[in-house]
């Protein structure tokens, strides 16, 4: 089996050294960038099972880095903060990070988290065939959505709430039980975490919170799939 691929984008060669060495020691095959630019064009030629991004970054911030890479992508992306600034991890849960750690940070702890999202990419979704509703169709072995007749590009992340929440059609599903759910992501690190990334759900959903095809807020609990299954 060939090894998972990990590109890193983080200015500090020095560090990306040191990772580099240390992710080897785990079996990955691992490539890095200084620079922004080049980190996006590594992502076209290397095409990485995850990436490593670090916010602070010359010329151009990993925000905006991350937003380059989901135009295309949907490749798990954990993000490097050295600010610890809880608006820094909100923002990057809106643009679609799957995961954050602070700096300075514990390589072992970052092993886990990249081990723990690659194995979510990799395991069944628990769900054997596709899940049909008016207007949304969810195919889990390929990890694809289709709205509207239109195929929709979610996250790692998102898909597994997603599909979470429509294979429990008509149940209400709370906040914990999502963040059981979606292993590998600091969910504790802010309160705000599960309800921004249901926001982007139905964003890419084009679902109305006020007048809702597929997901219901329940106030004060959690969320519900309301679609009607075909």
């Amino acid at each position: 089996m060939p090894s998972q691929k990990i590109l890193i984008i983080d200015d500090d060669e020095k560090m990306n050294g040191l990772l580099q060495n240390y992710l080897a020691g785990f079996g990955f095959d691992i490539v890095s960038c200084v620079h922004p630019s080049e980190g996006l064009v590594k992502i076209r030629t290397y095409m990485p099972d995850l990436i490593i991004l670090d916010i602070m970054l010359p010329d151009m911030d990993g925000f905006a880095v991350c937003r380059e890479i989901r135009k295309d992508y949907a490749t798990p992306v954990i993000m490097l903060t050295a600010r610890g600034d809880v608006t820094d991890r909100i923002v990057g849960l809106e643009i679609g990070a799957d995961d954050y750690l602070p700096k300075p940070f514990e390589p072992r702890e970052l092993v886990a988290r990249i081990q723990t999202i690659l194995r979510r990419i990799s395991k069944p979704y628990g769900q054997a065939g596709a899940l049909r509703f008016d207007h949304l169709e969810i195919i889990p072995e390929k990890q694809m959505v289709i709205v509207d007749g239109v195929s929709v590009d979610f996250t790692t992340m998102e898909f597994q709430i997603l599909n979470l929440l429509a294979s429990k059609c008509g149940r209400i599903i709370t906040r914990d039980q999502i963040m059981d759910n979606i292993r590998g992501v600091d969910w504790a690190a802010f309160d705000r975490s599960i309800d921004v990334a249901v926001s982007r759900l139905r964003q890419k959903l084009g679902d109305d919170p006020k007048a809702p095809r597929f997901i219901k807020t329940i106030w004060g609990t959690g969320y519900m799939f309301i679609g009607h299954e075909k």
